[in-house]
């Protein structure tokens, strides 16, 4: 799910789309505008799920992707290596992911724990 946005209306802390990526805005410049052209915008943005750092150009003016971001609770059902199979609170849907090697200590079986999803996408938060 995402819903389209201006470049010019968008924030430091909010997310974009960028290569089909949701992205977190780090920061933002904006140039003033020329004697031919519109105001340009640089976005500096991370990718949620994987990390890499990103830079945009584009008029202030320019229609852009954001990703709706959700965070959910799940509980955590069982742990089988580094996978855990969790359950969503709110719909009971049982789903599978991975844990990150500096969470390994946080998660065990029955505790709750957040979770992020956007476009079909999900990691712990």
């Amino acid at each position: 799910m995402k819903e389209q946005t201006e470049v010019g209306k968008l924030k430091e802390g909010k997310y974009m789309l960028v290569d089909d990526e949701p992205c977190k805005i780090l920061s933002i410049s904006i140039s003033k505008p020329g004697k031919h052209g519109a105001a340009k915008a640089r976005l500096d943005v991370s990718g949620i799920f994987d990390g890499v750092k990103r830079s945009v150009v584009q008029p202030v003016s320019a229609k852009v992707y954001a990703p709706i971001v959700e965070r959910k609770n799940a509980q955590v059902i069982s742990i089988a290596g580094n996978i855990a199979q969790l359950m969503d609170l709110a719909d009971f849907e049982n789903f599978e992911l991975p844990i990150p090697d500096d969470m390994t200590d946080k998660i065990t079986v029955a505790k709750e724990i957040t979770y992020i999803q956007s476009m079909d996408k999900r990691k712990f938060d």
